[in-house]
C-alpha cells in the first residue's frame, strides 16, 4: 500500500511541479506584488501596505470601466447565449442546406480576433461602411456610431455576439442531439405542441449545457482586450474601456505593474464571485438526468 502511494506521489510530481511553477506560483507573486509600489530602473519596489487598493478605490477610470463592463456582460450574454440556442435549434432539425448553415454560423468563431475587428471597422466606417450605406437605402444620414459615446460599447458588443454565439452553438446543437427522441415522440404522442415539447422536455435537459456556457460567456466579457484595442482604442472618452483593457493599458502602456497587479486581483475575485454565484444559484435549476 506504501508503494502504491509513493508510485502515485511520483507520477503526479511532474504535473504538480508546472502547476505549482506556471500557476500558483505567479499567483502568489501577483497578489504579493499588490503590497509593493512599481520598480523604476534602479529604483526598487517599496512596501505600500494597502496604498493600491486604496488607489484603485479612489480610481475614476477603474469605475467607469466596471461600469461598462456591466453593461457589456449585460448585453452580451443573453443575446450571444440566446442566438446560439436559436442557431442550434434552426441547424438541428432537418433541413436543405443544413450543412451549409452550421458552417456559416460557426465561421466568425475561427476568425482572428484582430481581423473580426477590422471587419466591423469597416461596416461602422461613416459615410461609406455597409451599416451606412444600408441606412442611405432608407433616405438616413451618415452615423458615427463607434466615435460617439452613447452607441460605442454597443457596437462593439455587436461585434462580440456576431463572434461567440457560433462558439456557443456548438455546445448547445451537441446537447440537441443527445436528448432522446423517444422523449420528444412521447410528448407528442401526449398532444404536446412544439413550444410545450422546448419549454417542458427539451429546456429542462438543456439547463447542464446552459449553466457550463454561462460560466464561459461571463469570463469572455470580462477578458475582452483585442476588438478594444482595435476599434476603439478605449474611446471615445473611456466609452469602451473594460476593466481587461484598463488592465492591459496600466500594466503595458503606463508600466505600473503593481496596479496592474491590483486590477488583475479584483478582476479575479470578480469572476470568482460570479462563477460561483452561478453554481450555487443556477446548479439548483439544473436537470443532470
Amino acid at each position: 500500500m506504501r508503494r502504491q502511494t509513493l508510485t502515485a506521489w511520483a507520477l503526479l510530481l511532474p504535473a504538480a511541479c508546472l502547476l505549482v511553477v506556471f500557476t500558483h506560483g505567479p499567483v502568489l507573486r501577483t497578489v504579493l506584488a499588490t503590497f509593493y509600489t512599481t520598480p523604476h530602473g534602479r529604483l526598487p519596489a517599496k512596501f505600500a501596505g494597502f496604498d493600491n487598493y486604496a488607489h484603485l478605490i479612489a480610481d475614476p477610470i477603474f469605475w467607469q470601466a466596471l461600469r461598462n463592463n456591466l453593461l457589456y456582460a449585460g448585453l452580451t450574454i443573453p443575446a450571444s447565449m440566446g442566438l446560439a440556442l436559436v442557431m442550434a435549434l434552426l441547424v438541428n432539425g432537418r433541413m436543405r442546406g443544413r450543412g451549409f448553415l452550421r458552417m456559416a454560423f460557426f465561421t466568425p468563431t475561427v476568425l482572428p480576433l484582430i481581423a473580426v475587428a477590422n471587419i466591423w471597422i469597416f461596416f461602422y466606417q461613416p459615410g461609406f461602411g455597409l451599416i451606412d450605406q444600408i441606412r442611405g437605402l432608407f433616405g438616413l444620414g451618415a452615423t458615427n456610431l463607434l466615435g460617439q459615446g452613447d452607441s460605442a460599447l454597443y457596437a462593439v458588443a455587436a461585434v462580440a455576439v456576431w463572434k461567440e454565439a457560433g462558439f456557443f452553438m456548438i455546445f448547445y446543437l451537441a446537447a440537441l442531439q443527445a436528448i432522446p427522441q423517444s422523449l420528444i415522440e412521447a410528448a407528442r404522442l401526449e398532444g404536446a405542441n412544439a413550444l410545450q415539447i422546448f419549454r417542458r422536455v427539451i429546456w429542462p435537459l438543456l439547463t447542464p449545457t446552459t449553466l457550463f456556457v454561462a460560466v464561459n460567456a461571463v469570463v469572455n466579457a470580462f477578458r475582452l482586450v483585442d476588438h478594444i484595442y482595435q476599434m476603439t482604442g478605449g474611446g471615445p472618452n473611456n466609452a469602451t474601456a473594460l476593466l481587461f483593457y484598463y488592465l492591459y493599458q496600466v500594466g503595458f502602456q503606463f508600466w505600473d505593474t503593481a496596479y496592474a497587479a491590483t486590477l488583475t486581483t479584483v478582476l479575479v475575485v470578480v469572476l470568482g464571485l460570479v462563477s460561483v454565484g452561478q453554481f450555487l444559484f443556477l446548479d439548483r435549476k439544473v436537470h443532470y438526468q
